[in-house]
């Protein structure tokens, strides 16, 4: 009897994006990849969330300046109905403001259309495998958001037991700085799994439930170095 074909499903991608060169560059460099599919390409937000109302890609690259809308709503209908669908930013508005605003509203990643130093499906590789990416200028402005507070944090009672082992402080320092899991692990000579584990302490120590939220905390609570 004959064996059944393995399952190669092709990751599927879709783009919201009203500049048309940038909208082909993504769909082309998308395109180049066997392990890809380009699902979707909208120009508009309300073109997008049409489209999301019929089915969600595995991926969505949006840029956050529509011409309709901000690309923000976008995001947070994705969070709110595609949860396991992982929403990547790729805009030219790199201030404070609209980078928090993406990433607390859903986005896993924030890249800007001037910096962007390779090949964007490096990015969402990177994004299938547990990471953060994050234009260099953007982690560093999000890690300077995270130290703000850091000296009043310190007479701040902290809450529960939220205090990191060193371990647990490497590993979530790493992750705040961009990197995937599988890049932690090979940096800290650690499994994946292990990284996992830390990972889900953190997660109780800090009372929250996703990375995101695990780094804006311990930023808040002084307890990134």
């Amino acid at each position: 009897m004959p064996t059944a074909e393995p399952d190669h499903r092709r990751t599927r991608v879709a783009l919201v994006e009203d500049d048309a060169d940038m909208r082909a560059s993504l769909a082309a460099s998308i395109a180049g990849q066997d392990w890809l599919e380009l699902a979707d390409s909208w120009r508009t937000g309300a073109e997008a969330l049409a489209g999301l109302q019929r089915e969600a890609p595995d991926v969505l690259l949006v840029d956050l300046g529509l011409p309709d809308m901000s690309g923000l709503d976008v995001i947070r209908l994705v969070a709110a109905r595609h949860p396991a669908c992982d929403v990547l930013v790729i805009s030219m508005f790199g201030d404070e403001a609209n980078v928090l605003a993406a990433l607390e509203a859903g986005a896993r990643g924030y890249l800007l259309k001037g910096l962007l130093s390779r090949d964007v499906t490096a990015d969402i590789r990177d994004l299938l495998a547990g990471g953060s990416p994050l234009s260099p200028v953007i982690a560093r402005q999000v890690l300077r958001r995270l130290r703000a507070p850091a000296q009043a944090a310190t007479t701040e009672a902290l809450p529960g037991d939220a205090t990191l082992s060193p371990r647990e402080t490497e590993i979530l320092n790493a992750i705040a700085r961009g990197f995937s899991y599988a890049e932690v692990a090979e940096m800290l000579h650690i499994t994946v799994a292990t990284v996992h584990t830390h990972l889900k302490r953190i997660y109780g120590k800090l009372a929250v439930h996703s990375k995101t939220e695990a780094v804006f905390e311990a930023g808040r609570l002084g307890l990134l170095p």
